[in-house]
């Protein structure tokens, strides 16, 4: 569905931007695959891996929304991976994160629908699923913006959908790097937040691909979320470095110690499919839609009432070998 059509990502020129890019270049014929973010470096440095034909690279904030329409002229789809996404650092410069992650986001409803966008998904993560901190209370306005924007298209043949998931691995930011970097430095000892800390955990590559298939199979106004382990923090550090010490340093400012990303509440909104759930809408949009089956032809059940996707009850668990497999990937 991707050969001949043109794609912009937001925040391109982060880890998930590049595998995306990546993965559509070798598997896609694509007319045009715009890069949208606001730092030059990156994108310079960017184009220099990525240089194909039909690449382009826009200088742009998503808080600025004539910029982001000019941007989306004739473009059929739309990834919206910016934000500011840093849990510490959300809660020190609060506005700073509304405006990007809540702004941003609706300007980019905006863009996508002034310009007759096709199918637009949105990026979103598990700490929006009962925020405690102020990047995932941002995720979560973010979220119900792209659930609403469905019922501002009016006639337009306009989508727009969610992809939640949790932690990526080894992607920047992440505590992998981090514990990477100590470990080299011969640090002598690891610290940990919590000894009960429990994360999601899924590969670039997965993220990537699921958001793909969910172009595929979206109605518009679900979010979706894929099945994946979880593993504990002391299991994760213990696995990177066996012989070192565990530091408990307590937990950081907006912090949990399991995340969510089916809550509880949303119970009577969610579907089991084979390989993922969705959370429907709790508003009603003026085209009916049948949530119970995806545009692949998949099958979806009501979960069970006060049924809660956590990463601390999870069914599946990684072992140290499954995860350093996975850290190669």
């Amino acid at each position: 569905m991707f050969n001949g059509k043109n794609i912009l990502i937001t925040g391109g020129t982060g880890s998930f931007g590049k595998k995306y890019t990546k993965i559509l270049l070798e598997n896609y014929k694509p007319n045009k695959i715009i890069i949208y973010s606001r730092d030059e470096l990156k994108q310079y440095e960017m184009a220099q891996d990525y240089n194909n034909e039909c690449m382009r690279y826009f200088i742009g904030d998503v808080r600025d929304a004539d910029r982001l329409k000019t941007a989306m002229k004739d473009v059929d789809y739309v990834i919206h991976a910016a934000a500011l996404k840093h849990v510490p650092i959300a809660e020190y410069n609060p506005m700073e994160c509304i405006k990007t992650n809540i702004n941003g986001a609706q300007n980019v409803i905006d863009a996508a629908i002034f310009n007759k966008v096709k199918k637009v998904i949105a990026l979103s993560t598990d700490k929006a699923a009962n925020p405690l901190n102020l990047y995932g209370a941002t995720k979560l306005v973010s979220d119900k913006l792209f659930v609403a924007a469905n019922n501002l298209v009016g006639k337009e043949d306009i989508q727009f959908s969610v992809v939640r998931y949790g932690n990526v691995i080894a992607s920047r930011g992440s505590v992998i790097p981090f514990f990477e970097k100590l470990i080299k430095e011969g640090a002598s000892s690891l610290p940990i937040t919590d000894e009960r800390m429990t994360r999601f955990m899924i590969t670039l590559d997965a993220g990537v691909n699921f958001v793909l298939d969910n172009f595929k199979r979206m109605h518009g106004g679900e979010i979706f979320i894929p099945k994946i382990p979880s593993m504990k923090m002391t299991e994760l550090a213990k696995a990177l470095a066996p012989t070192l010490k565990q530091e408990v340093v307590g937990i950081r400012p907006g912090e949990k110690l399991h995340e969510i990303m089916c809550p509880a509440d949303d119970s009577h909104l969610t579907y089991e499919f084979d390989t993922y759930y969705i959370i429907t809408p709790s508003i009603k949009f003026y085209s009916a839609r049948d949530y119970t089956r995806s545009l692949l032809n998949e099958e979806g059940v009501l979960v069970e009432q006060g049924f809660e996707y956590n990463s601390g009850n999870n069914q599946e668990w990684l072992s140290h070998k499954e995860f350093l497999e996975l850290l190669k990937v």
